[in-house]
């Protein structure tokens, strides 16, 4: 295994409810991060096919027309499109953590597939706990989501979505499985709307989403790769969001690399502007902060505090043995 790492991470506007052209962006992504080198590489969250955030600006009714076009563009993990963005991260020999809207039968899932350099997907989990409205769109992972870590030639590369990132346990239960680099997927997010037009709580902005992150990679001495989405002026009406006073645009971009002692390691982009991210790692700089604070090692109580884990899968169906 490799210590000296290139990571990077995508920001960029999907290619909304268009299932084959979000692929076609994919490839385009994972083309252009391979010529710069980049050996890990991290999308957003659903970014296949977009984050449709007029749930949150609209009632459930108003966005009937768009979730069955949401459905129609959601990803299956077995399929032709999945192939195609398999095959591409095998050309560039890079390990890839895509965040989707997985399609599995009549139910959505907010994955996350591992993709390793063989174009193999190792891992597959699922968000465990859709957030608030989000509920109304997609189902909740099982057990195997609880695994968040998978190790590759790069180092044990972790994963989580989004509001996961606030969900202490389960961060907790990733350092336990000895991540180094983590992906964090997040959808967009923007900054604090004028509260004469709306009462909006902080922890929903783009700079409260920075910080989680960012404490990621301070609590467990790890890399953090922030992947988030964007928003742009033309794709307000498509997204049912003209006129909200949440979404503005272009914005909705926060991503960003953090060391091992959530030190920015990158030059940030503007909210509105695409790119990936790029940084040079080096993983034996997780050493210096884990002798300082090692949350699953020397700096734990289990005798006084411990984390209990249920590993079984739960079945919708279960046979009985003839």
């Amino acid at each position: 295994m490799t210590t000296m790492v290139r990571v990077g991470a995508v920001q960029a506007e999907p290619v909304w409810l268009d299932l084959d052209g979000s692929v076609d962006k994919t490839i385009s992504l994972i083309k252009s991060a391979s010529k710069d080198g980049v050996q890990v590489l991290g999308f957003p969250e659903v970014w296949i096919p977009g984050y449709p955030w007029s749930m949150w600006t609209s009632s459930v009714i108003e966005n009937t027309h768009i979730i069955h076009e949401y459905m129609a563009n959601s990803m299956l993990r077995d399929s032709d499109q999945m192939r195609r963005i398999q095959a591409a991260v095998k050309e560039a020999g890079m390990f890839v953590v895509l965040g989707y809207s997985e399609r599995d039968g009549g139910s959505l899932y907010m994955a996350q597939s591992f993709i390793s350099p063989e174009g193999e997907i190792v891992h597959h989990r699922r968000k465990i706990k859709p957030t608030h409205i989000e509920r109304t769109i997609w189902g909740e992972g099982q057990a195997e989501s609880l695994k968040c870590v998978v190790p590759s030639q790069f180092g044990k590369i972790g994963a989580l979505n989004c509001w996961e990132h606030l969900q202490p346990l389960l961060r907790y239960y990733e350092y336990s499985q000895g991540v180094q680099i983590h992906v964090a997927s997040w959808p967009a997010e923007f900054e604090m709307p004028d509260p004469q037009k709306i009462a909006w709580l902080y922890h929903e902005t783009g700079e409260a989403s920075y910080r989680a992150s960012q404490f990621m990679a301070i609590e467990g001495q790890c890399f953090v790769l922030v992947a988030s989405q964007i928003l742009t002026e033309k794709n307000l009406e498509k997204n049912n969001l003209s006129g909200n006073p949440v979404t503005k645009t272009p914005g909705g971009g926060f991503s960003m690399i953090f060391g091992p002692d959530g030190k920015p390691l990158c030059k940030p982009l503007g909210d509105g502007d695409e790119g990936i991210l790029i940084a040079d790692v080096n993983l034996r700089d997780i050493d210096y902060p884990k002798a300082f604070i090692d949350v699953v090692g020397h700096y734990a109580r289990p005798d006084l505090l411990s984390l209990l884990v249920n590993p079984k899968v739960d079945k919708h169906v279960t046979e009985m043995a003839k």
